[in-house]
């Protein structure tokens, strides 16, 4: 975006102090992941600091009021960016609310800003899409997944997995989600709201949603028995055979959970 030499701009943390009042969910963070997803492109100086002019900030609040007020995803506010039905300058009218049927059904991985191209290449998600969906799990048109250290707040997170804020209050209440230390919502968080809250829409209640999270914790607890002496180990091979067992483990787990519930259902399918 070009701006006059002369015109004085604001550092993030500026922005940050500017927005908080209004939209109580911004962070650095936030803002960071807002570029790093090309919503936004603050100039930068010499020694890499982002600069924000006027006219980013605009564009920051209407990203925010779009996600606060329509709850909608990255993807349709860059959509609408890109095509003129959203206005920074809020000289024209606002779009009609966005129909959640319009979409495509592009995956489609979030990434932010300073994570280098080798590890995204590496992220499972990078190179094998999904291959199976639920026509009741909530889902925004496409399969959105979170690249590790990115977080999201509150709000941003419902519109990611077509959560309401009251479905996300009772899955913490029985501790099925939990956000991090800042309050936050990682990619564990994103991949257990997407099936929980189809459970939530199924008529399964969230106090028995938690018999899942003690079963995965009882199953973690046994592992750690057997690789938690190994993965202290001083020396890098012991450890990483460990961690290659932990994962063999869990893959193991999975295999018999999936069998054990399948002979259990056998007989609701025979004919």
């Amino acid at each position: 975006m070009a701006s006059p030499s002369n015109q004085r701009y604001l550092s993030i943390g500026e922005v940050l102090s500017l927005l908080v009042a209004e939209f109580p969910d911004v962070t650095i963070s936030k803002i960071r992941f807002l570029e790093s997803q090309g919503l936004i492109s603050p100039e930068r100086t010499p020694s890499g600091y982002r600069k924000f002019y006027d006219e980013d900030v605009d564009l920051l609040r209407v990203i925010l009021t779009e996600q606060q007020e329509n709850y909608l995803p990255l993807k349709v506010i860059r959509n609408r960016l890109e095509s003129g039905q959203i206005d920074p300058t809020g000289e024209h009218l606002r779009p009609a609310p966005w129909d959640q049927g319009n979409t495509d059904t592009t995956n489609e991985i979030i990434v932010p800003a300073d994570v280098p191209d080798d590890r995204v290449a590496a992220h499972p998600s990078a190179t094998q899409a999904s291959t199976t969906s639920s026509p009741s799990a909530p889902t925004d048109g496409a399969t959105t997944q979170l690249m590790p250290g990115v977080t999201l707040g509150r709000s941003e997170f419902c519109a990611l997995v077509s959560m309401t804020d009251d479905e996300l209050t009772r899955l913490e209440d029985y501790g099925v989600i939990t956000p991090g230390d800042d309050h936050g919502y990682d990619a564990h968080a994103v991949a257990i709201a997407k099936p929980a809250v189809a459970f939530l829409r199924a008529g399964i209640e969230a106090r028995h949603l938690r018999q899942w999270r003690t079963a995965a914790e009882r199953e973690v607890s046994l592992y750690e028995q057997l690789i938690i002496p190994r993965l202290r180990h001083r020396d890098p091979r012991a450890r990483e055979q460990a961690q290659a067992e932990l994962r063999r483990l869990d893959g193991l787990g999975a295999e018999l959970r999936s069998a054990l519930t399948q002979h259990a259902l056998a007989n609701y399918f025979t004919r």
